[in-house]
């Protein structure tokens, strides 16, 4: 039995783990989750409707993308891995899960304004790609009904996700800057650190591709705008190796060099992300102090699968924060899944060597966003039964 992957190609999220499974050549079969076992039997085991979800060939269910590649990056399929996500030197690897985090999180606004504010060029399209969300047995009345309910409750959240009348020209411009950064580095290199991917190039996939670069107003945007990020898309989506453009080994820039396209890149992401981060993990803290008999290992909330602060199902759902962004006042949804990614980061530069945590530290300060490795909430997000939960109360 082949692994099967629940996800619809539409969504953000199941870009990224439907990229890894392919550049890595593992054979799979991409899965509906409108599809009767995903309603049966995946739907109850995570809770909550939530996509992508990997069944192993042994019938595990794995949600979340960071749990999916870990399976075969640390976990029982290492031996399916051509090359891997990881990179082994601490300013690279610190570099990938910095990308990680952005790609997912701090580049949804871009994919979801340009998703749901072009009713008259997209409105078709993704009407037939969100129909494999439902029950097969539906009719179309009842499909459609369905979509008019789901894209009413997606549009509130990209809303809630700082996409605005007035940020919306802001959010435009910073993406055209975004194309221009990221097409200047790929000048040089194929991948975000080299001649293969790693984890930071599957964190940016989700939103460039399945938002970005398949949806009609975006794509012809980076066409035309940016042929070589559509080129690098192009790449993440498959198996096979590529030396169009380049004709490097398969190996990453030697001695864990930064070069200043990327180093621009990251300056990028202080300026995008940073003060929403921030805003954040200070909203995060303010509701921890004022709920500071949480039970371990749940989120505190009556409903266990909720994914916003103090509840909500949806992106954007659930505490909001406020915070400056390029000349704006904005406000967004508070998701703890967020602190997740930004523990990955911080966890994997605490493993390293004083002197080679100090390497990272040089490099982020110099890049403006130092802040990051020490951001933290006062109780860490952990994964149980496939949910986010507060770990237990960290020591003063």
């Amino acid at each position: 039995m082949h692994y099967r992957l629940y996800g619809i190609p539409a969504g953000l999220y199941p870009g990224k783990a439907r990229s890894y499974l392919r550049k890595q050549g593992i054979d799979f079969v991409d899965v509906a989750p409108g599809s009767k076992f995903f309603q049966e039997r995946v739907l109850p085991a995570m809770h909550r409707w939530i996509n992508p979800v990997l069944e192993t060939p042994e019938g595990a269910l794995i949600q979340d993308t960071v749990d999916i590649i870990d399976h075969f990056e640390r976990g029982p399929a290492q031996n399916l891995v051509r090359f891997s996500a990881y990179p082994t030197t601490p300013k690279h690897l610190a570099i990938s899960h910095l990308f990680e985090m952005f790609g997912g999180e701090g580049l949804i606004r871009p994919a979801m304004h340009y998703r749901w504010n072009f009713n008259k060029e997209h409105l078709d399209f993704i009407k037939s790609e969100f129909a494999l969300c439902f029950p097969q047995h539906l009719s179309q009345k009842e499909v459609n009904a369905a979509f008019t309910r789901g894209s009413a409750h997606l549009r509130e959240a990209t809303v809630n996700l700082g996409v605005t009348a007035e940020s919306i020209p802001v959010i435009e411009e910073s993406f055209l800057e975004w194309l221009n950064l990221f097409s200047a580095h790929l000048a040089d290199h194929q991948y975000l650190l080299g001649a293969h991917a790693t984890l930071g190039d599957y964190g940016l996939i989700a939103p460039l591709w399945q938002h970005l670069f398949r949806d009609p107003v975006p794509s012809m945007l980076i066409k035309r705008h940016a042929p070589l990020v559509g080129r690098w898309v192009e790449r993440m989506a498959s198996t096979q190796p590529y030396f169009l453009e380049h004709d490097d080994p398969e190996t990453l820039i030697a001695n864990d060099a930064v070069p200043d396209s990327l180093l621009a890149m990251m300056r990028f992401v202080a300026e995008e992300y940073l003060p929403e981060i921030r805003a954040h993990v200070d909203c995060a803290n303010r509701w921890l102090e004022q709920n500071p008999d949480i039970e371990p290992w749940t989120n505190g909330l009556k409903d266990p699968g909720a994914r916003g602060l103090g509840g909500g199902s949806g992106l954007g759902a659930g505490e909001m924060a406020s915070f400056d962004w390029r000349g704006l006042k904005i406000k967004t949804g508070v998701l703890p899944y967020r602190f997740l990614l930004l523990q990955r980061l911080q966890d994997a530069v605490a493993l390293a060597s004083p002197a080679d945590q100090e390497k990272v530290r040089s490099m982020f300060r110099c890049a403006g966003i130092e802040e990051l490795l020490d951001l933290r909430t006062t109780r860490r997000v952990e994964r149980k039964d496939n949910l986010e939960v507060w770990g237990p109360n960290l020591p003063d």
